[in-house]
């Protein structure tokens, strides 16, 4: 296998878009996918209620994405649908890595797994925050690592995804995806207060709770900006 060239892909199925960059050019990325996808829309006929929680549900005789689903909500305090996106991310990168690859994003809708192996290679992560003048203008620069990584984020004025927050953009790194994805969310709910920098602190007070799941993050309010954790190296994005 040669990791020194880089293949990029769409794979379009339903809701789930990802944008794929990869060093395996001969990959069945997308029937793994569509497999996992059958699996949870079975377990979801089965329990309705997995659809429309906004708390964690118990396990019940479930498959792989159903089981890392519940297991990060039950760490964020959300519903198992507020993972699906990081989940799918994460399972997509756990694939390729076993496929051998060294250097793969999955970008499913802005949430993000990713494995760098490659010395060579690094990984940039821009964050958009809607219509905060910071949106666009910074980036996270990832070095190599020994294991997959997670970087997801959420947002109150961003998107379609349910919030009760107002941050611009929260953004959760960790080991998987599918805790940084719950993490965003449940973080993202507390971004409140009169004051754009009210509304900061309460998400980071929020965050410190959650402290011991995940790398770092990163809360966008406005003009206000936040941080907690270890994060990799912040750039200008051009």
């Amino acid at each position: 296998m040669n990791h020194d060239k880089i293949f990029k892909k769409k794979i379009s199925i339903d809701e789930t878009q990802i944008n794929l960059i990869t060093d395996i050019e001969k990959n069945c990325l997308k029937k793994h996918i569509i497999k996992n996808r059958n699996e949870l829309k079975a377990y979801i006929s089965n329990n309705p209620n997995f659809i429309t929680s906004l708390k964690p549900v118990e396990e019940n005789n479930s498959p792989k994405i159903v089981k890392l689903m519940i297991e990060a909500s039950k760490i964020a305090n959300v519903g198992p649908m507020a993972t699906i996106a990081g989940t799918i991310a994460e399972i997509s990168i756990d694939y390729l890595a076993y496929q051998g690859s060294t250097y793969s994003i999955v970008d499913n809708g802005g949430d993000i797994a990713f494995i760098n192996k490659n010395n060579k290679n690094k990984v940039m992560c821009g964050i958009y925050a809607g219509e905060s003048p910071l949106s666009g203008k910074i980036a996270f620069e990832f070095k190599n690592y020994k294991h997959p990584m997670g970087i997801c984020s959420s947002s109150g004025t961003v998107g379609f995804s349910l919030s009760y927050g107002r941050s611009d953009c929260v953004t959760i790194i960790a080991k998987k995806s599918s805790i940084a994805d719950g993490l965003a969310t449940a973080i993202a709910n507390d971004v409140n207060g009169k004051i754009d920098s009210d509304a900061v602190e309460r998400g980071l007070l929020t965050a410190e709770k959650f402290k011991k799941h995940f790398i770092g993050g990163l809360i966008i309010v406005g003009e206000n900006i936040g941080t907690i954790g270890k994060l990799p190296k912040i750039i200008e994005n051009h």
